[in-house]
């Protein structure tokens, strides 16, 4: 009875969401056939030693090609702020949300939003009532809906020329399996957890969001398929299967990398959903082989979908995850982008859209 339940409230949803998002889901689950879509975090922002130019992009810069994947975070948008959390304006955003749209590529949003109870930032762990003060009945709940609102009327102002709302991957409430984040493991409850994903999913529902994705990703804490459903909000809301893990250590990461693939795989095949690699990297990549040793055989093993690794900081020395013309591991990366299976811009626009 469960799953028939189940079964039918995907259907409901499957059918309010729009055409576009509808061929972008599609399009994720077939992805895997050809290899899997390369992203970077804001990578048409800012990058190493520039901020704004019209059409630069650190990654272009190295290997001729856009990534297929630009990845960008609301934080902020909840207040009403013209910038973001990361001093970048939202008009801005949404005009590269856009231009990676009109050039035939994917986008997907985070949202690191401030601490509604403290005031502070999303980072902000002292309390662990933040979920439940947000919930129905908690005495920010009416403080958050003005803050989907801000949110909402941002994704749904994304539109093309032709006036289409632009389909995008959303990804919030993301590394609850850690603790760094006020919505983290040992800040609320598994069934606060979930509330909050049904809240927020219903909040975005009746403010007329029908063209997000939902992206779920835990980090890679589990050790099973049951751990990693543990706070999992249900097949009816979530559209893909995520999983953030950074390299620290070599050979840590590694195994860690692997185990979490094989089991987001397990997971994928019984939930029938699109896995990814929602955020991977190495800071300031000083392997000059990490791309084609250490990333690349691992991830050309599992069906995921895409792969996105974290931003290029314009304003923290050796805070960044992809090269930039010189950098040690620019001519790996360029190694990486030549192999079938990663998918650029120019990939998915001449072997995949034609």
């Amino acid at each position: 009875m469960c799953d028939d339940h189940f079964n039918s409230e995907a259907k409901k949803i499957q059918d309010n969401r729009s055409p576009e998002l509808k061929k972008v889901i599609g399009f994720l689950k077939k992805i895997p056939q050809k290899g899997y879509l390369f992203g970077h975090h804001d990578d048409t922002l800012y990058g190493i030693g520039w901020e704004g130019d019209e059409g630069r992009s650190d990654v272009k810069s190295v290997c001729g090609d856009y990534p297929s994947m630009i990845s960008f975070d609301l934080g902020h948008i909840e207040l009403g702020n013209e910038k973001s959390l990361d001093n970048v304006a939202f008009s801005k955003i949404h005009r590269e949300i856009l231009n990676q749209d009109k050039r035939g590529g994917i986008v997907t949003l985070s949202w690191h939003l401030d601490n509604p109870l403290t005031g502070k930032d999303a980072w902000d762990v002292s309390s662990n009532k933040v979920v439940s003060s947000i919930l129905p009945g908690g005495e920010n709940h009416s403080k958050f809906k003005l803050w989907i609102g801000r949110l909402c009327d941002f994704i749904n102002s994304l539109k093309d020329e032709n006036g289409k709302k632009i389909a995008v991957i959303f990804r919030p409430w993301h590394e609850h399996t850690g603790s760094w984040f006020w919505w983290g493991k040992k800040l609320c409850t598994a069934d606060e957890y979930k509330a909050l994903w049904r809240m927020t999913y219903e909040m975005m529902r009746e403010r007329g969001v029908d063209n997000v994705a939902f992206a779920y990703s835990p980090g890679s804490e589990y050790n099973n398929t049951d751990e990693y459903f543990e706070r999992y909000p249900g097949d009816d809301i979530i559209d893909i299967l995520g999983v953030d893990t950074y390299q620290f250590d070599k050979e840590v990461y590694k195994k860690e990398l692997d185990k979490a693939l094989n089991i987001l795989k397990q997971a994928g095949e019984e939930h029938k959903k699109p896995i990814a690699l929602t955020e991977t990297g190495f800071e300031a990549i000083p392997d000059s082989t990490w791309w084609t040793e250490v990333l690349m055989p691992i991830i050309n093993r599992y069906p995921i979908s895409y792969m996105v690794v974290w931003r290029n900081a314009r304003e923290k020395v050796n805070h960044y995850y992809a090269p930039y013309p010189g950098q040690k591991s620019a001519d790996n990366f360029i190694s990486f982008y030549n192999d079938k299976k990663t998918l650029f811009l120019n990939d998915i626009n001449k072997k995949i859209h034609k």
